[in-house]
């Protein structure tokens, strides 16, 4: 697969460079995609007898991307303001005489670019759902094995009561999941784009199709896309669909990442990334590399998605501007996103979970992690005033004493009848975490 490009091999994006989705979106395979678009449209014609099947061979032998010079047509974009102004030149001057008129015949620029941009669209979601597909697996292995590993739950920063890791991991795959069901939806609805100058396909009309509301499906079958129930030069739906499954992947992968930086930073530790990276200056230090970029892509992504939303008011049948402004943001979010897949399938798959120092940590407030149960437990052998007074004494004696509140409990008369180990036990206290585990497990 080709690169990124030569120029763009993402010196400052560590988080896609190097991956499958950054060569799925680099101008070369942009390139690819606009030539597929313009083969495929003749191709289309041919199969309904509007171009000759000569004329259909001859541009798909053409359309190598290896034939053209991405910079070059790069740079005479300007003058039209998009590529496919000079490619039809380049590629018509490819296809040679003969055939060179059936070319882009019928179409508009904005046909061939937006179904380029369906086919990369496309092409790089298969290569996100196949690491969503490896994470999923991954998580699902760390919910199972640590179905019972009891570890403090965490709200507004703070030890509330005791939880597990498997409900935490199965709740990370749960999100992975919900990205998987809506790329997979996208995906399988990214339609052709095909309307001529302004949506009313007149053009095919005037090259001699008798019925030019047929080409569309012929143009579809021909790129392995959807055909639109009417041409979306200015009716977006495609384009914010996209956005919005891939905002909403990258926000599910930050909040793993920040579970998992929250839960591996050094006084806590209770999971590390298997490989860790270093730093420049401090030899001893091991990041959490993988985990940063997911955080990076969770901030980012909003913002990208914002400007494609932002392009759903596209003006008249044609828009001026709008349209325009989606092509590197969406780029953007799916090269990103991408190659955030990529990083949470290599961190699911190498986490290192620490039971132990989960353990010890349901200690660190002496006891109080578990004063939800001693307060519905209490309130039937003292009455509820008398509970709520007792564990709220303790609680101030636990701190102000540094004991636990299992030894001031146990010195308590009234409670020498209590089964106090069981009821002061953290590891006992996990609610239905296990049965919603497996719960969450069954979903395929």
């Amino acid at each position: 697969m080709t690169s990124a490009g030569p120029d763009d091999p993402g010196l400052l994006a560590p988080g896609w460079a190097g991956s499958p989705a950054a060569s799925a979106t680099g101008d070369t395979a942009q390139l690819r995609a606009l030539l597929d678009a313009e083969a495929a449209l003749t191709r289309a014609q041919a199969a309904l007898g509007l171009a000759p099947a000569e004329a259909a061979t001859a541009v798909t032998e053409a359309a190598r991307a290896d034939r053209f010079d991405v910079r070059s047509l790069a740079e005479r974009a300007r003058a039209g303001g998009n590529p496919v102004i000079p490619l039809v030149a380049d590629l018509t001057k490819a296809v040679g005489e003969e055939y060179g008129p059936y070319v882009h015949r019928g179409a508009t620029s904005q046909d061939i670019m937006d179904t380029a941009t369906m086919l990369v669209a496309s092409r790089t979601l298969e290569l996100i759902l196949a690491d969503l597909a490896r994470a999923e697996r991954a998580l699902a292995a760390l919910a199972a094995e640590h179905r019972g590993t009891p570890m403090p739950g965490r709200t507004l920063t703070q030890h509330a009561v005791p939880t597990t890791f498997g409900l935490k991991a199965a709740g990370w795959r749960s999100l992975v999941l919900d990205a998987r069901d809506r790329a997979t939806a996208v995906r399988n609805s990214l339609p052709v784009q095909l309307g001529g100058a302004a949506g009313t396909l007149a053009a095919f009309a005037a090259y001699g199709a008798q019925d030019p509301v047929a080409l569309p499906a012929a143009y579809a079958r021909e790129t392995g896309l959807r055909e639109p129930l009417l041409p979306w030069h200015t009716l977006r739906t495609p384009i914010a669909d996209l956005a919005g499954c891939l905002a909403f992947t990258a926000g599910a992968l930050g909040k793993i990442a920040a579970d998992v930086l929250t839960l591996s930073r050094t006084e806590i530790g209770e999971v590390t990334e298997g490989a860790g990276g270093g730093s420049s200056a401090m030899p001893h230090k091991a990041n959490p590399v993988r985990t940063t970029m997911l955080a990076a892509v969770g901030r980012r992504a909003p913002q990208l998605a914002a400007t494609l939303y932002g392009s759903l008011a596209a003006g008249d049948e044609r828009p001026a501007g709008a349209w325009h402004a989606e092509w590197e943001p969406l780029r953007d979010l799916l090269r990103m996103v991408g190659g955030a897949t990529r990083d949470l399938a290599e961190l699911a798959d190498g986490l290192r979970v620490h039971p132990e120092a989960m353990r010890e940590h349901l200690g660190l407030t002496r006891g109080l992690i578990v004063s939800e149960r001693l307060s519905a437990e209490l309130t039937p052998l003292l009455g509820r005033a008398r509970a709520k007074e007792l564990l709220t004494e303790l609680a101030r004696r636990a701190h102000a004493e540094d004991r636990d509140l299992g030894g001031l409990l146990a010195d308590q008369p009234e409670l020498k009848d209590a089964d106090l180990d069981e009821l002061t036990d953290p590891a006992r206290y996990t609610g239905s975490a296990g049965a919603l585990t497996d719960r969450a497990l069954e979903r395929r």
